[in-house]
């Protein structure tokens, strides 16, 4: 690494999105930075608690996934993934079930 990548002032964001919460922090730090410390210097992990407790966060910039080990370039964006709250596939499956009840319930109305 030369001395101008290390004297270098990296601009990069972190958001973050939940209901109730839409978080989004523009940061200016040294380089050489890692994803991790880029969110622990946003403060998302204060503002979002049920980031604290997860042991290991789901995280990618510009929509490619990520560990929070990799370094950022400057203009990155890092943005923290929520767990799934349902399987998609168990998701589908309730959809279709509740739209066949629907059906189902129209069609003896009829007759």
């Amino acid at each position: 690494m030369t001395p101008a990548e290390v004297d270098r002032v990296l601009s990069v964001s972190v958001v973050y999105l939940r209901p109730g919460l839409a978080f989004e922090r523009r940061l200016h730090l040294p380089a050489p930075v890692t994803i991790g410390a880029a969110i622990a210097a946003s403060g998302v992990l204060a503002q979002a608690a049920e980031l604290a407790s997860c042991a290991a966060l789901q995280v990618g910039v510009f929509g490619q996934r990520r560990t929070t080990a990799d370094l950022l370039d400057d203009g990155d964006r890092v943005e923290i993934y929520r767990p799934l709250s349902i399987d998609p596939k168990e998701a589908r499956r309730i959809r279709v079930a509740v739209l066949r009840r629907r059906r189902a319930g129209r069609g003896s109305a009829a007759r």
